[in-house]
């Protein structure tokens, strides 16, 4: 059964008091969109509803080592849909590097073998957007070393001249929201919050699905977690100097699912149980007409 429902089912969820799964989050969409979802309409989503690798036409692979010094090798076979849900699967294994050179300054091809391996899906060359509501339903692993993260990226400069959006972020025991554009200097200005998962008084906070959603307009960008307002950045603050007073959130971004394991920010690894999951129920992308 479809996991897309109807205006009216949106306005009956929220005047029915407290419901589960798929509907809760259909409720929580609403709300964050706005007093008769202020003309948003669905343009695009994937909602999993097929057994077996991602769907080709909406998702690319990223492969090998990557970025931030993790210590996942990333792999397109551990992604899969089953049950309705994307799971990405980090798990602990030895895998070898093709592009091993033996002193190396490059660190992506100093590491003999990779000892995780994971996934990390984008949507790059295959759908990009300006402004919109973006949602995403589910559930992550908190375990010392999980880094999962959705997020978007500027298909028009390179980093961080293109901007960043962490949708959903994980590590080390907090959620994060955070926005990244280029500053004078070249380097990444963030506005960033940091939210300890302890402070949500639910010790199974993290055996739950959760709605993630980002409503990004011509003025700002709202991040919000369960419909609760996270951060908040006002388009003219993000103003880039060096390129002639250029703003990246006036620009189309592609999207990223990952799950990275330690790294810079992930948190060690080593005495977390593997593997870690990373479950996705859905993720859609609303925009006015």
């Amino acid at each position: 059964m479809s996991k897309h429902v109807t205006r009216r089912k949106f306005i009956r969820t929220l005047t029915g008091g407290v419901v589960a799964g798929a509907a809760l989050g259909d409720a929580l969409e609403y709300a964050v969109a706005g007093q008769n979802g202020d003309g948003y309409r669905l343009v695009w989503q994937d909602e999993f509803n097929h057994d077996g690798a991602p769907n080709p036409q909406n998702w690319n692979f990223e492969n090998g080592f990557v970025r931030s010094h993790e210590l996942q090798w990333y792999q397109p076979q551990n992604a899969c849909c089953s049950g309705g849900r994307l799971i990405i699967t980090g798990r602990r294994e030895d895998v070898r590097n093709p592009n091993y050179q033996a002193g190396s300054s490059d660190w992506t091809k100093r590491r003999r073998f990779g000892h995780y391996t994971s996934s990390s899906l984008l949507t790059k060359g295959k759908h990009s957007w300006r402004y919109g509501l973006f949602v995403m339903r589910g559930r992550i692993n908190t375990h010392p070393g999980s880094w999962p993260a959705l997020w978007t990226i500027g298909d028009h400069k390179p980093w961080p001249a293109g901007g960043e959006i962490d949708i959903m972020e994980y590590y080390r025991g907090h959620i994060n929201a955070n926005v990244a554009w280029q500053g004078a200097n070249g380097r990444a200005k963030w506005k960033s919050v940091f939210k300890p998962i302890v402070q949500f008084h639910d010790p199974n906070w993290s055996d739950r699905f959760h709605i993630w959603a980002m409503r990004w307009e011509p003025d700002a960008i709202r991040l919000y977690l369960d419909g609760k307002l996270m951060n908040l950045v006002a388009l003219s603050k993000t103003v880039d100097p060096r390129y002639k007073n250029y703003n990246p959130f006036h620009h189309k971004a592609y999207m990223r699912l990952n799950l990275a394991i330690g790294g810079q920010a992930g948190g060690d690894p080593s005495h977390t149980k593997f593997p870690v999951l990373f479950e996705v129920d859905y993720v859609r992308v609303y925009q006015r007409s």
